[in-house]
């Protein structure tokens, strides 16, 4: 086996290096909204907007293919993924059974400290809902989904929960603000924080299931209305 030099062993480091940091930027755009479904990704113009070369742009676009958020497709090229009905209803099926089980646990074991966390992420949703500030909102309701998720005390649950949401979040998104899902939503978080406040886990797990079934049809809603749009490949 050859060894490489320093340098190389320097060069091998500064691309890979380049090449995480152009993979999580890439998904930033993606969750942020940057791309629509079905869109297709033009390699040079995002590269030329990173400031970067080809190379990390593609790998960054084989990175995201393996966790969900993109789909290549031979001699036509990479497109952000469009979910099917029948994907979003299995994925929501399994996020509302391992959410409502966070909620439970959680239930079973808060601290003051977490309610008080709870509590405030909650009162920031309410207040930028009723701004109309999706992008102060947005962030806040990731934050605090994974912060009930983290708090129940369960890694693996953590891990997979995780694992199913991830290429969800745009789309996720996209309900709350064309679904019209903000307001119905806060009211959706405010039971859930009453139920482990309770310190109730049967309540919990209900309350944390609604809330994911109730998300879940906001977002058929919206890809149902959409089907009917031309497609932007």
């Amino acid at each position: 086996m050859m060894l490489r030099s320093p340098s190389e062993e320097l060069a091998v480091l500064r691309t890979s290096s380049l090449a995480a940091v152009v993979e999580r930027e890439v998904e930033r755009l993606i969750l942020n909204g940057r791309f629509s479904p079905g869109e297709r990704i033009n390699e040079n113009k995002l590269a030329s907007e990173l400031g970067t070369s080809r190379g990390p742009v593609r790998e960054a676009i084989r990175a995201l293919e393996g966790s969900g958020l993109i789909v290549s497709v031979r001699n036509r090229g990479s497109f952000i993924r469009r979910l099917s009905v029948q994907e979003v209803r299995e994925v929501y099926e399994i996020r509302s059974a391992l959410f409502g089980l966070a909620g439970k646990l959680l239930a079973e074991r808060v601290t003051a400290d977490q309610l008080e966390r709870l509590n405030g992420y909650v009162t920031g949703m309410e207040e930028a809902s009723r701004e109309r500030n999706f992008d102060a909102y947005y962030p806040l309701n990731l934050a605090f989904h994974e912060f009930i998720v983290d708090s129940a005390g369960n890694a693996m649950l953590a891990q997979q929960y995780r694992s199913f949401v991830k290429k969800l979040h745009l789309f996720r998104a996209r309900s709350l603000v064309q679904g019209g899902g903000l307001g119905v939503s806060n009211k959706e978080h405010r039971e859930m924080l009453s139920a482990i406040t309770a310190r109730d886990p049967v309540w919990a797990h209900e309350a944390h299931c609604r809330h994911v079934v109730s998300a879940r049809d906001r977002l058929l809603n919206v890809i149902e209305a959409e089907a009917g749009k031309p497609d932007r490949t």
